[in-house]
């Protein structure tokens, strides 16, 4: 049964309205703790969960109500106060707390809110997990009630925030590659008004780099505000000014980044796979055979790969399945071109901040960054979207597998054609790459007509 909760990403909404309400958001606590309870780490103790999240001005309030819920089934709640996505799991699976609860959404605008849920591995919950916690929560069991809380008073522990940011910091600075020295290194941190407002900077100072942070001041409303990595024009202008070595442009929850080189031009996840992945087969630690992407990698890198015998495997989009890809076959690197890079040797989870440090390291050993990358050729790329009526498997349609086998023999080796619907919305998505922006152009619209014929709404 599909899941009416949690997404991809747990779950997303606006805050004060389902299901980001009061009485759902103890609901979320409540159904957490008890499972804890009964299938935690230490099955039958009182379960500690951390709780962290970003800057939206809606996010204190979340994080108390669902610790609410949290101390109606006998768990306890520790404020992380404003952290990263990743520095939650980072420190859920190092410091033996039973869960961690993240409340961001990501890059997305202030008025939107989310509650990611992490397992004491460090890791999101199984589908399984997360399908039986959503059960609970739509059970009427676990709607606590005020005289199960004991009032409206704080439940949530927040003694430990500054303790437990330096432990993550500590993390961060041994994540630095063998032989590198950022002291003296100027880097641009673009915050996004975001998670990492505060600890980016703070990370690289202690590291000796001489650091220009912009979009660092939140006010709970402007994170991701024509900034961060959804619009890194700025940083990569304020590169070029102060003469850097580096920008890096996080995302609201700084489990992404991107970057520009010293020349202003922007760099994405598919270059840091590739950057990173040279390094890594050059010094012998790259494991599992291949650099794990996803669909929305450019062939632009596979090609680049190719010519350093390295493989690309591709999944489907999500960090979810780049992670399960990477556990099932052993490997170490992999991430999405929009900058959600894992390092799974030293994380559990794609961390921009972490993504950052290995950047400037290799930059330090390797040379600037336009060279690292100066053979990654980024194909034209065309992305339609075709509202559709309904979703019958693509190879039931013979109009679109007719179209699709007529494009794939006419770009062989020189592009290449993605055709999916979309998980929340009534979409078939076209992607077409070639080298040709003619042929891509062309073979867009032919997909996309083929799409409206059979299916359009």
């Amino acid at each position: 049964m599909a899941k009416q909760l949690f997404g991809t990403d747990g779950i997303r909404g606006i805050p004060g309205t389902y299901p980001l309400d009061d009485a759902t958001l103890e609901r979320v606590g409540f159904a957490l703790g008890e499972y804890l309870l009964a299938h935690g780490p230490k099955k039958g103790a009182r379960a500690r969960v951390l709780i962290g999240r970003d800057t939206r001005e809606s996010g204190p309030h979340i994080a108390e109500r669902i610790a609410m819920g949290l101390s109606a089934a006998g768990a306890e709640a520790v404020s992380a106060g404003v952290l990263t996505t990743p520095g939650v799991a980072w420190l859920v699976s190092r410091e033996g707390f039973s869960a961690g609860v993240v409340i961001s959404a990501s890059h997305n605008p202030y008025h939107d809110n989310g509650v990611k849920l992490i397992s004491a591995s460090g890791m999101k919950f199984p589908d399984a997990v997360e399908a039986e916690i959503e059960s609970s929560i739509l059970s009427p069991k676990s709607a606590a009630s005020g005289e199960h809380r004991g009032g409206n008073r704080s439940k949530i522990d927040h003694s430990g925030d500054e303790k437990l940011h330096e432990d993550y910091l500590a993390g961060l600075r041994e994540a630095v590659l063998p032989g590198a020295k950022l002291a003296g290194m100027k880097v641009v941190l673009d915050c996004a008004n975001g998670a990492a407002s505060k600890l980016a900077p703070e990370l690289f100072r202690s590291l000796g780099a001489s650091v220009t942070a912009i979009n660092n001041v939140p006010d709970g409303r402007n994170i991701n505000t024509e900034c961060g990595s959804l619009h890194p024009q700025h940083m990569q202008k304020a590169v070029v000014e102060a003469g850097a070595a580096l920008g890096v442009a996080f995302d609201g929850d700084a489990d992404r980044a991107i970057f520009a080189t010293s020349s202003g031009t922007l760099v994405n996840g598919d270059g840091v796979l590739l950057a990173v992945g040279r390094y890594l087969k050059s010094t012998g630690k790259l494991k599992g055979g291949a650099i794990v992407g996803t669909t929305m990698a450019n062939l632009g890198l596979e090609r680049a790969l190719e010519k350093s015998a390295l493989k690309l495997t591709r999944t489907d989009v999500g960090d979810r399945y780049v992670l399960e890809e990477m556990l099932r076959t052993g490997a170490n690197l992999g991430g999405e071109q929009s900058g959600h890079i894992l390092f799974l040797d030293d994380a559990t989870t794609g961390d921009g901040m972490l993504t950052a440090i290995k950047m400037a390291s290799l930059i330090s050993i390797a040379g600037p960054l336009d060279t690292l990358v100066a053979d990654l050729k980024i194909f034209p790329q065309k992305i339609v979207n075709v509202p559709v009526r309904s979703k019958p498997a693509l190879e039931s349609l013979p109009e679109v597998v007719r179209a699709l086998k007529e494009a794939e023999t006419a770009l062989g080796r020189s592009g290449r054609v993605v055709l999916r619907y979309s998980g929340t919305e009534p979409l078939a998505r076209v992607m077409v790459e070639a080298e040709r922006e003619e042929d891509v152009r062309r073979w867009s619209e032919v997909l996309a007509a083929a799409l409206r014929t059979a299916i359009g709404a």
